[in-house]
């Protein structure tokens, strides 16, 4: 096993909403991905998860990126933009060349990367016509990407798996626990690491709900989800405006 200290960086995808532990805080894929490497690695492993939730590229640029390298990891998992392209703000180009540069930045530090083509998330939501695109757009700079520095790409949007609602929170935006574990074994067989053949089972799609149980729940999800996201956004307020930046540190990881 190669790799003797792992940085996460990005934003809720890598925090792990909505995947939480016992005492309330949050595991998701990049926590299982590390405890695996960690098994591999022994003791001398070290882990770090910087994300944190509705982070755009640039506080996660400038907060997380800087911090990933003082560390010097081993790995990094980058990932970031999703918040980006929900807002009105969003500058393609800009955050594409951008995104070029971190990831050269990153490689050229010794570290190996892994990036992600996001998955179809926009499939259930509203404002598919906007978005749609604008995400094919990131998926397309991030495999370019990945091919032109040598980092490792994990493409979520081609595994249809992921149009299952099964691996989806009620909020329909952030992975279950279920969708968390299929991208740590996505992420696991990229570096070449085997990891618990069941976080690839792909669940049973739900029952088809009837259309007033479906509309119901539809008005559930906007008044619980949608009408807060678009009074953030109404506001400039972001879900993690709170949160303060996490502390450089690679820290021991037990199983």
């Amino acid at each position: 096993m190669r790799w003797r200290s792992y940085v996460a960086v990005g934003d809720s995808f890598t925090e792990g909403l909505d995947d939480a532990y016992p005492d309330g805080s949050f595991r998701g894929w990049a926590d299982l991905v590390a405890t695996r490497l960690a098994a591999d690695a022994g003791p001398d492993f070290r882990y770090a998860n910087l994300a944190i939730r509705g982070r755009t590229f640039p506080n996660v640029v400038s907060e997380q990126v800087p911090a990933a390298l003082t560390m010097k990891p081993d790995l990094v998992s980058f990932a970031a933009g999703g918040n980006d392209v929900l807002r009105r703000t969003f500058e393609p180009e800009t955050l594409v060349d951008r995104f070029d540069e971190v990831v050269g930045r990153l490689r050229a530090d010794g570290a190996d990367v892994v990036l992600f083509r996001f998955a179809d998330v926009m499939a259930r939501l509203p404002g598919q016509r906007l978005i749609a695109p604008r995400v094919a757009l990131l998926n397309r700079a991030v495999g370019e990407t990945a091919e032109r520095h040598g980092a490792i790409l994990v493409d979520l949007y081609a595994d249809d798996t992921y149009l299952n609602p099964m691996l989806w929170s009620t909020d329909r935006l952030h992975l279950s626990p279920a969708g968390h574990r299929r991208v740590a074994g996505q992420v696991l067989t990229a570096l070449g690491v085997g990891c618990d053949e069941d976080w690839l089972l792909v669940p049973p799609n739900p029952e088809p709900t009837p259309w007033l149980a479906a509309r119901t729940a539809d008005l559930r999800w906007a008044g619980q989800h949608l009408a807060p996201w678009i009074k953030r956004r109404l506001t400039g307020r972001s879900s993690g405006d709170t949160l303060a930046p996490k502390r450089p540190t690679l820290t021991p990881l037990t199983d």
